[in-house]
């Protein structure tokens, strides 16, 4: 039997609770999934690998668990199978396409392929400090390694740039990695469990890695990816936000209305990241 799941008209980050209800209530009967992206006007990075995590879960190929059995989902993006006719464009917004990151050389690749580019815009565009470059592309190296090292399969990235006009009122630089794997939770499980006691679970995870800096890894200087990216983010006005399992965790900026943490969301298989770079306000036009 084949179970529908609609993705939003808006898909991002803010709208990405809703589809993961969806696609939780059809995924627990097992069956073929349908991801039905006819009506989705616009998707942001973390929307579009956050539909390939789904995608991977739900042919069974996530840490988290499949519940397809096996099947390949569909994805439906045009009605009626007619495919428009798009117009070739000289520039684009997207800095990096959606990639797939199975192993260290993938991390690698992806920082050396969008490193050059990048670095040009942030410093150009953003007005970024040329040294900040360096902290991009270590925040994006981090990011990603975070699939090799803790997520048990693999997983994707993305990168685009932007110019918030209602939100905002500036450009930012928005990266997105996503994975199906086994999550925060079970990561840390092992090492961290006992000392949260009753109040272990995926907030509690979450909570550990991004606030505390904890890793599964008990070697000296490991697990430091995340503070890393923490202080970066702090120097440039950044934001992240990280979503695992029933969970999501924020480190909100001034600018950003978001919340620091949720609790008890629609459970949804590996980790997804979401970083936001913005333009200082004293380069602002």
């Amino acid at each position: 039997m084949t179970r529908l799941v609609d993705v939003p008209a808006q898909f991002d980050d803010r709208s990405f609770d809703q589809f993961a209800g969806a696609f939780a209530e059809a995924a627990k009967d097992g069956g073929r999934l349908l991801f039905d992206a006819h009506a989705a006007e616009w998707a942001s990075p973390y929307g579009l690998v956050g539909l390939l995590v789904a995608g991977q879960a739900g042919r069974g190929g996530g840490g988290g668990g499949g519940a397809g059995g096996g099947d390949r989902p569909v994805i439906n993006f045009f009605p009626h199978g007619r495919v428009p006719k798009l117009k070739a464009q000289d520039e684009s917004d997207v800095l990096l396409p959606v990639t797939p990151v199975r192993a260290a050389e993938d991390v690698h690749a992806v920082v050396s392929k969008i490193q050059q580019r990048a670095s040009a815009i942030l410093a150009s565009e953003l007005g970024l400090d040329p040294k900040a470059t360096m902290g991009f592309a270590m925040a994006l190296s981090e990011a990603c390694q975070n699939i090799v090292e803790h997520a048990g399969t693999g997983g994707w990235v993305a990168v685009q740039r932007y110019h918030w006009r209602q939100k905002l009122g500036r450009r930012v630089v928005v990266i997105a990695v996503a994975d199906a794997g086994v999550g925060f939770r079970h990561s840390l499980e092992p090492t961290q469990s006992k000392r949260f006691g009753a109040r272990w679970g995926d907030a509690a995870a979450l909570e550990a890695a991004l606030i505390q800096g904890v890793s599964r890894f008990r070697d000296p200087g490991r697990g430091q990816g995340l503070a890393g990216i923490r202080r970066y983010l702090a120097r440039w006005d950044g934001k992240i936000a990280i979503r695992s399992g029933t969970a999501r965790i924020a480190i909100v900026p001034k600018w950003d209305d978001d919340v620091p943490l949720k609790d008890g969301l629609p459970p949804f298989p590996g980790a997804q990241v979401l970083i936001i770079i913005p333009e200082p306000e004293s380069t602002r036009k």
